[in-house]
């Protein structure tokens, strides 16, 4: 048997995979035990019937064909329209590339911008698929810590000395942030900005939670002075309308670079099916209110994370500003993240994810999902802390 290619071989770079207890808890869920599962963000409503009835009608009316590669000009123009007023750049259709969800338009954002052996940094904690993608173009991950005490805010100087010690040329960066649930400031994107301008990085900003801001709102990074030009925005039908089996995401960028990215497509995934472009289109035109329906249980649930902690003085949390997890430090109970959530899954049938599996710097912490409906989300917690209290009292 031939020798696999050493790209494919190298995509956990040597770590341990990081969905072993997502692995798990489906595991015992397959075989009949009731897992109260807290682990990857999975909506609980499931996509709105308006939607899925749009899906249906235009699979019936014959979008089950080829569809653009580029994505069917309606939705990209659609998509611009809604980035432009964000944001205030002007975009077009030429500007936006639709592709098969988020994580997709992170592997072509990346195969824009980065060269076998590059370095392309990353912001740690992060997204657990973030230092594959970039292995995955023949590049090397480089981690630049957040720090809890910050709030998970990076700095500029940091970025900026990782850059210059590697020679990077790419920067991922995730707000509203999985998983700490961190929302960067305006400060704190000029400080990116200027770190990138300095270094000359094409920065990557997923920002797939837009519609899941607490406090505020959403501020993309192509926004920030001198920006636009080189910036990737990758965005998202999952997270805001509750599509995630859906698969349709998009990147925005310059339009040289977009349609290098068309290239990519072409010879990769050749587009989206038209019946989930015309569902999205549809969805989108639902406006702001329905993607607040599909953000509330989030913030609902992360209140009562934030109640459940202030109550206490064993676990502690930076409180999350968006997207749809709650960071738990657990280190007050002995335990790392990974024996944390393991010990919880095999005593208690809560499953929640470690920090460990997002970056060095969210170790002895584990990742909360907000994800069960109310009472089952209720029980999840009792059983978390009623643990956590048991091991820090056998300590």
């Amino acid at each position: 048997m031939p020798d696999r290619s050493k790209r494919i071989r190298a995509l956990l770079g040597g770590e341990d995979d990081a969905w072993d207890i997502f692995y798990r808890a489906r595991a015992m869920k397959a075989a009949g035990e009731p897992v109260l599962e807290l682990t990857i963000g999975e909506h609980d409503t499931g996509t709105d019937p308006a939607i899925l009835d749009a899906m249906h009608r235009a699979a019936l009316d014959g979008h089950t064909g080829y569809a653009s590669v580029p994505g069917i000009a309606a939705l990209r123009d659609r998509i611009a329209a809604r980035m432009s007023e964000a944001s205030g750049v002007p975009l077009s259709r030429d500007n936006i590339l639709v592709t098969p969800g988020g994580q997709a338009g992170l592997f072509a954002a990346h195969h824009a911008a980065l060269d076998e052996g590059d370095a392309g940094l990353m912001i740690d904690p992060y997204y657990a698929t973030y230092p594959g993608t970039i292995r995955a173009v023949g590049a090397r991950p480089v981690a630049v810590a957040a720090r809890p005490e910050d709030g998970f805010q990076p700095r500029g100087a940091d970025i900026a000395a990782a850059a210059r010690e590697t020679g990077a040329r790419s920067l991922l960066i995730n707000s509203p942030n999985n998983p700490t649930g961190a929302v960067y400031s305006a400060d704190t994107l000029d400080d990116i900005a200027g770190a990138a301008e300095a270094c000359d990085l094409w920065v990557i900003s997923d920002e797939v939670y837009e519609s899941q801001v607490w406090n505020g709102r959403h501020l993309p990074f192509a926004a920030r002075p001198g920006m636009a030009a080189r910036t990737l925005t990758v965005g998202s039908m999952s997270k805001s309308h509750a599509m995630t089996g859906s698969r349709l995401g998009w990147v925005a960028g310059p339009a040289d670079v977009v349609a290098d990215m068309i290239q990519l497509a072409t010879h990769t995934t050749y587009g989206v099916p038209g019946y989930i472009q015309e569902a999205a289109l549809f969805a989108l035109g639902l406006g702001p209110e329905a993607e607040r329906i599909v953000a509330a249980p989030f913030l609902r649930r992360r209140d009562l994370v934030l109640a459940r902690i202030g109550a206490q003085n064993l676990l502690r949390a930076v409180p999350p500003e968006g997207a749809m997890y709650v960071m738990i430090d657990v280190r007050g109970t002995g335990l790392s993240g990974v024996d944390f959530a393991g010990a919880l899954l095999e005593e208690t049938r809560v499953a929640v994810m470690p920090g460990e599996s997002f970056g060095k710097a969210a170790a002895g912490h584990v990742r909360v999902a907000l994800t069960l409906p109310d009472d089952a989300f209720a029980e999840a917690l009792d059983r978390l802390f009623t643990f956590a209290e048991a091991r820090a009292a056998a300590a």
